[in-house]
């Protein structure tokens, strides 16, 4: 695996690539790598010639500076996975190599009612800096193909309408949520958790679940009240939870009643014995 911290290295390098007729595939990180990430490099090389990950950890997304201090870093266990993994480039740049100008951001991107909703709500100014960061990295990596997964879906949606905003010819594909065994999805702030945390860091994917096997029987906004009485009696700060269908225009929608039938329950809660905020979702 070829490792570049320098932009020009990289262009110089995946330049070389495409003139030789390959599809590049990428896979943009924050790194604290976990099977999750791991899945995503194999679907990169099962559908391009040539992988290429990213691991940055971006400050410009990150409305709480005690969450970007306190987010994990184990780059030399994620250089050790991505090789084993068969991934072909990491693109490992400084905050200085991403940012030569600072951190102030230099375009609005419009991502209309997505940025007022859910994460977008919660998260003030999150997913302006997550554009700033796969703006550039496209720019510079220039795929054929994006690959990212379903548990981040509302920041899919976002990536998808950035990629129209830009009008870039990527095509983003969204992979499968991957969970352990007892189900709670991998998160890189997973890793904050303790083992009793862990343990009770599964009342959402217990929550979600439940919701998807009573919602075609119950009252939607009694399953949704339901779902934050319990995660609240069990130590959760909840920013939301919801039952949301999602427009062909990449727009979230909140059905209320049984005539429009809801895609997806998704939630995001505080774990408050360990201050760590989980999202999740599931297809229903």
């Amino acid at each position: 695996m070829y490792l570049f911290k320098r932009k020009e290295e990289l262009e110089r390098h995946l330049t070389t690539a495409r003139n030789e007729g390959k599809h590049i595939g990428f896979v943009p990180t924050m790194g604290a790598l976990h099977q999750g990430h791991i899945s995503l490099i194999n679907a990169a090389k099962e559908n391009s010639d040539l992988v290429v990950c990213s691991i940055f950890v971006n400050p410009t997304q990150f409305n709480d500076p005690k969450d970007f201090e306190k987010y994990p870093v184990t780059i030399d266990q994620d250089v050790q996975m991505l090789t084993e993994a068969g991934c072909d480039v990491l693109f490992l740049p400084s905050v200085q190599e991403m940012y030569p100008d600072g951190l102030t951001a230099k375009m609005h991107y419009d991502f209309g009612s997505l940025e007022t909703v859910l994460e977008g709500a919660a998260r003030p100014g999150h997913f302006q800096g997550v554009g700033q960061v796969v703006h550039r990295l496209l720019t510079l990596v220039q795929p054929d193909k994006l690959f990212m997964g379903q548990k981040d879906l509302q920041q899919c949606l976002v990536i998808n309408r950035l990629l129209k905003i830009i009008q870039s010819h990527v095509e983003l594909v969204m992979c499968p949520t991957v969970r352990g065994n007892d189900g709670l999805a991998m998160s890189s702030r997973n890793l904050r958790l303790n083992a009793t945390e862990r343990i009770n860091a599964l009342h959402l994917y217990k929550g979600l679940s439940e919701i998807k096997r009573q919602y075609q029987k119950e009252n939607l906004k009694t399953l949704k009240e339901n779902a934050v009485k319990e995660l609240t009696a069990n130590g959760f700060e909840v920013d939301y939870v919801e039952l949301i269908s999602i427009l062909e225009n990449g727009s979230v929608i909140f059905p209320e009643n049984a005539g429009v039938t809801p895609l997806y329950a998704v939630v995001a809660a505080k774990e408050v014995s360990s201050g760590v905020r989980l999202i999740d979702n599931m297809l229903l």
